[in-house]
């Protein structure tokens, strides 16, 4: 794969990953969505989606150098949303994401075989994986997205869930997760962003905001 291809790749990555504190600016429902080719239409069983336990915490700490995710929480993907498989003492969060954390509109929304292995920092852990966590429950409860997107958007509107904090990190260096169809599957990474506010009180990532 080209570099420039690769750039582009991991940048719309790191955007669709922090995009879901943007629940309010998604627009999934906009003619662009529905004029993309849809290779995933519908989501495939829960099975497809489930790993291994020693395998998912070997891959979900594999985000991070072992200095930091062998100290850090692991969380693995049950049939109701993700568990705490291993408990840390860093503060440091590493999961293996799955494809309905893309965009909602993304081609790939509903890949079985995307395994998105990050470990998150604790600031990250604190203001991002509510969020993951409340969203990959409506999945796997069997809610479509434009339920998904409601329920998101009133958790944030009853400050059920956080706004983004200042000083989130997020590791995605695994050599072994499965990002996305195209070339080789991954594009090792790390991810820096703020938090920014805008009237109404909606939580946005100043990684959107300064595109």
């Amino acid at each position: 794969m080209r570099a420039a291809t690769r750039e582009r790749m991991i940048s719309v990555r790191m955007i669709s990953i922090t995009a879901l504190v943007l629940v309010i600016s998604i627009g999934f429902l906009a003619p662009k969505a529905a004029a993309q080719a849809d290779k995933y239409p519908k989501m495939a069983p829960v099975d497809q989606y489930l790993m291994e336990r020693n395998a998912e915490i070997l891959l979900a700490r594999s985000a991070a150098p072992d200095s930091i995710s062998s100290d850090a929480t692991v969380l693995i993907l049950g049939r109701q949303g993700y568990e705490t498989a291993v408990r840390g003492k860093n503060g440091f969060v590493c999961m293996v994401e799955r494809s309905w954390m893309e965009a909602f509109d993304a081609p790939e929304f509903w890949n079985p075989k995307v395994r998105g292995a990050e470990c998150l920092n604790r600031q990250a852990a604190q203001s991002i994986l509510p969020i993951a966590d409340l969203r990959t429950r409506l999945v796997l409860a069997g809610h479509s997205k434009a339920e998904i997107v409601s329920a998101l958007k009133a958790a944030f509107a009853d400050k059920q869930l956080p706004n983004l904090e200042n000083g989130n990190m997020v590791f995605m260096t695994s050599k072994s997760a499965y990002l996305y169809d195209a070339g080789d599957h991954n594009g090792p990474h790390l991810m820096f962003f703020n938090g920014k506010t805008r009237n109404r009180g909606q939580a946005f990532d100043s990684a959107i905001l300064n595109q």
